[in-house]
């Protein structure tokens, strides 16, 4: 399975954002993750599509936003317009197939996430439609939090539903807490795109880190 690595901006140096995507693709890195919280439906605030807009020439790397708001419906058409290639949207915050529809209608890739607390059943629906769906590790929010141990059991059970039905090779992505140390694990699992801030931004060799982390 081709092994994608997402780092997220989320912990990079926001002073000079877009040397930083620029220092991500040098590096190899398969998509830039944009974590988009609105201080709604998790306490923080980050960024909107104005980041993303800013960020897009600075990278011919997909971006991957995963929008972290309570109303996820009034942003997708900025988003889309900002340069989004995938936009990921909580399956407990909204109608996901009806954002699905609006997604693809701005040829932008459609991808749903549960929270650390949601049944992995509550995911299984979009399988067929997905062209890749997220699981998060952690509690959304914060950066740098330990990964959740139980995610692994969650991962190896959405790889299973989708091979029964026949989407096998449907991108499966984790974000939150995943290292060097557990990311054998977690690709086990059935995981192929591995979301990482801390563990890429704060390597003294963001290539070799992203090497290993893929290998």
């Amino acid at each position: 399975m081709n092994i994608k690595i997402a780092p997220s901006i989320l912990a990079s140096d926001f002073s000079r954002v877009g040397e930083e995507v620029g220092r991500l693709e040098a590096s190899g890195a398969d998509y830039v993750h944009c974590d988009v919280m609105d201080g709604n439906f998790v306490p923080p605030i980050t960024f909107g599509a104005q980041m993303v807009k800013a960020i897009r020439p600075h990278t011919k790397l997909p971006l991957d936003c995963h929008l972290m708001t309570l109303h996820p419906e009034t942003h997708i058409e900025d988003f889309a317009r900002a340069g989004a290639d995938i936009i990921t949207v909580h399956v407990e915050a909204c109608d996901v197939p009806s954002l699905f529809e609006k997604i693809a209608s701005f040829g932008v890739k459609k991808s749903a996430v549960i929270n650390p607390e949601t049944p992995i059943e509550a995911i299984f629906p979009y399988v067929e439609e997905a062209d890749m769906l997220l699981l998060m590790s952690v509690r959304p929010g914060w950066g740098g939090q330990k990964f959740i141990e139980g995610t692994l059991k969650k991962i190896e059970a959405l790889r299973e539903f989708c091979i029964k039905h026949g989407r096998d090779g449907l991108d499966i992505e984790v974000d939150g807490g995943v290292t060097e140390e557990n990311v054998k694990d977690v690709v086990s699992a059935g995981a192929n795109v591995i979301v990482a801030g801390s563990a890429v931004f704060r390597a003294n060799d963001m290539a070799a880190t992203i090497g290993r982390l893929r290998g």
